[in-house]
């Protein structure tokens, strides 16, 4: 969520579900591009991330662009924005996106859901390259008698096929934060500490799209050809965390990845699942 304050709306939770939260077009470039790659986790010889002459964009990409659309949302008083929090995150690739141009999308909120002492707002936003969904934890907007909608997704109990492990920068939020998310408390310590947390931590969509990237090498994919993601924020990770991802693949062709990732012990995120466009 973005830094700001907003008066919380006193209407019924549940009848925000459906409200349209506009249209909006927004403009980047290759600059953008690699930048974002850097952010992720992409090293310098991964020519096809970071250099202009072959690139390719990581469809992740496209959650720096829309995420105008859940602030909206706590612009707009759905929710106490310093107590939500990103619940989990998920991304339909239809197309490549281009190097560089404008992606023109349309925001919604699909769902909210009836937790009891929070609800849960689906916000829904939609181009020709992708569909994304974010799903905010927003305490104290529960009880308006809606359904439960989707429950936590239960632990792996079979060994997994991939045990991989990802090393964070301790610059990663630095750089993560310049594609557009800068709620202070990412990068401010005081921020971060208002906030309940011993330091700056990272971005949930910056984990989230770094672990792709050596999933994506493990099934013998490129992470330029992800297709559908999706994952829910556990516990929070900070700068320079070494992450513990395990995978079980699936799918005849193998290019469908379920997986759990760790940092320090503490689940970091759950209920994970990738799946690449399959190599002809």
């Amino acid at each position: 969520m973005s830094a700001g304050t907003a008066e919380v709306s006193e209407q019924n939770a549940g009848s925000w579900a459906g409200r349209d939260l506009g249209e909006r077009t927004v403009a980047y470039d290759e600059r953008d591009v690699i930048l974002y790659a850097l952010a992720v986790g992409a090293a310098a010889t991964d020519l096809d991330l970071v250099f202009e002459e072959r690139l390719r964009v990581l469809p992740t990409f496209a959650l720096t662009q829309a995420q105008w659309a859940p602030d909206a949302l706590g612009s707009l008083g759905a929710f106490d924005i310093t107590t939500a929090v990103h619940g989990s995150q998920r991304l339909l690739a239809r197309a490549p996106l281009p190097a560089s141009g404008e992606l023109t999308m349309r925001a919604r909120v699909a769902d909210v859901w009836d937790k009891g002492s929070a609800a849960v707002f689906d916000v829904e936003v939609e181009s020709e390259y992708f569909l994304a969904t974010w799903s905010l934890f927003a305490p104290g907007r529960g009880g308006f008698g809606g359904e439960r909608g989707p429950s936590r997704p239960k632990p792996r109990e079979t060994p997994a096929g991939h045990e991989l492990e990802i090393r964070t920068s301790p610059n990663q939020t630095a750089l993560y934060r310049l594609l557009g998310d800068r709620h202070h408390m990412h990068i401010d310590p005081e921020a971060a500490k208002a906030a309940g947390m011993p330091r700056p931590f990272m971005h949930g969509l910056c984990t989230l799209a770094a672990v792709t990237l050596p999933l994506a090498a493990a099934v013998g994919a490129h992470p330029a050809d992800l297709v559908e993601l999706e994952g829910r924020f556990a516990a929070p990770v900070f700068p320079g965390d070494r992450l513990d991802a395990r995978g079980w693949t699936g799918g005849e062709d193998g290019t469908a990845v379920h997986f759990e990732v760790t940092a320090d012990g503490r689940t970091a995120i759950s209920g994970g699942r990738a799946r690449f466009r399959a190599t002809e």
